[in-house]
């Protein structure tokens, strides 16, 4: 996804047709990052983030005049933090034992399941999907527990526990201890992103899954990253044009479209991004010239835009002179003659083949012999 030409466009109204206009590449979209993080950098980092955490933090570090993100610097997830305060609710960031505030942060997150503020990794998302967790609660609470110590926890950072409340903190770790759940206590929770990742490794050894299994759970087909396919009836395609076109339809897309979506809010509406996935569907020299040659007949190309699809400038003056030259002017059709008119005898010499002509039935006329 990060090799795919990103563009922005806005739609005008012309001539009463929306058209999709294509605008000039804003600075974020070229260096997100600043000069060491351009965006094909930036993309890859983003995409590995939510693909092994399900989630991708950023600092909005600079906003231009319309107060829209101007450039975002991307966050080791493993510093990051999610924090629900319990008296109102609020959600702030915490990176690299920092605070911020919502509006200062940059969250995509993937695999969002209602009740919870954070998205999920593939392999949590899969271990959902499949019923191993009865509950959502019971999901967010296990968290894959398999181990002898938690694999994440939630702590109070604002209140002090009298001995009542430290007893039933103290049974709740004996709890999360035994089988590896979440520790939980106090008041404002800490949600802690970086254990997201070896628990779902620990939980992918103990299931024993295989190649499939885990493309699947990543949403890769299997057979794209050259994993035995056993299976019967396993699809073959004929060309590797339509094999990227199933993958990118079924697989692909939903993630293209969720990116499209994020970076067009940092755009002022009514501008939005779109991806440009026509570099994953390259047909073989022979097949794309027989579609552009087919497209300058029907008159839905010109000899230009052709010309720019091989990035090539458009003929000059001299280079269709010369054609002319090799190959002749070409030829233009004769406007046709009008059809001599009908002479006034030859309606005279046809006969009716029925005298009389009921109503609403067309009269016959038989043509003499010429």
């Amino acid at each position: 996804m990060s090799t795919f030409p990103v563009d922005v466009y806005r739609k005008e109204r012309i001539d009463g047709v929306d058209v999709r206009v294509a605008l000039p590449t804003p600075q974020l979209l070229i260096e997100p990052g600043g000069p060491q993080w351009d965006y094909l950098h930036w993309m890859k980092a983003r995409q590995m983030d939510l693909d092994r955490a399900g989630n991708c933090i950023g600092l909005i570090t600079e906003r231009n005049a319309l107060n829209l993100p101007a450039r975002i610097d991307l966050q080791p997830i493993e510093k990051c933090k999610l924090i629900r305060k319990g008296g109102t609710g609020a959600l702030v960031y915490k990176i690299d034992n920092k605070e911020y505030a919502p509006e200062k942060v940059w969250h995509e997150r993937v695999n969002v399941i209602a009740g919870l503020d954070v998205g999920l990794s593939p392999l949590a998302y899969a271990a959902w999907s499949i019923g191993e967790y009865l509950s959502l609660q019971q999901f967010a609470l296990d968290w894959f527990g398999a181990g002898g110590v938690p694999k994440a926890r939630l702590k109070n950072t604002q209140k002090t526990l009298n001995d009542k409340e430290a007893g039933v903190v103290k049974d709740r770790w004996k709890a999360s201890i035994s089988n590896g759940d979440l520790f939980v206590h106090g008041n404002d929770w800490e949600y802690d992103f970086m254990q997201a990742q070896s628990a779902g490794m620990e939980w992918l050894e103990g299931r024993r899954f295989g190649l499939t299994d885990v493309a699947r759970f990543f949403d890769c087909p299997a057979d794209l990253i050259d994993a035995a396919i056993n299976a019967p009836g396993s699809l073959l395609y004929q060309t590797a044009l339509s094999r990227n076109l199933q993958f990118l339809i079924m697989n692909l897309q939903p993630a293209v479209t969720l990116a499209e979506n994020d970076l067009s809010k940092t755009q002022p509406k009514p501008r939005f991004v779109k991806l440009n996935t026509g570099t994953l569907l390259r047909m073989d020299p022979e097949t794309q010239a027989k579609v552009i040659h087919q497209r300058l007949m029907d008159k839905t190309l010109t000899n230009t835009g052709a010309r720019a699809f091989y990035d090539e400038p458009p003929l000059t003056a001299a280079e269709i002179a010369q054609f002319d030259v090799l190959y002749g002017a070409p030829r233009t059709n004769p406007t046709p003659a009008e059809p001599p008119a009908v002479k006034a005898e030859l309606a005279d010499t046809r006969k009716p083949v029925h005298a009389v002509a009921t109503v609403g039935e067309a009269i016959q006329w038989e043509e003499p012999n010429r």
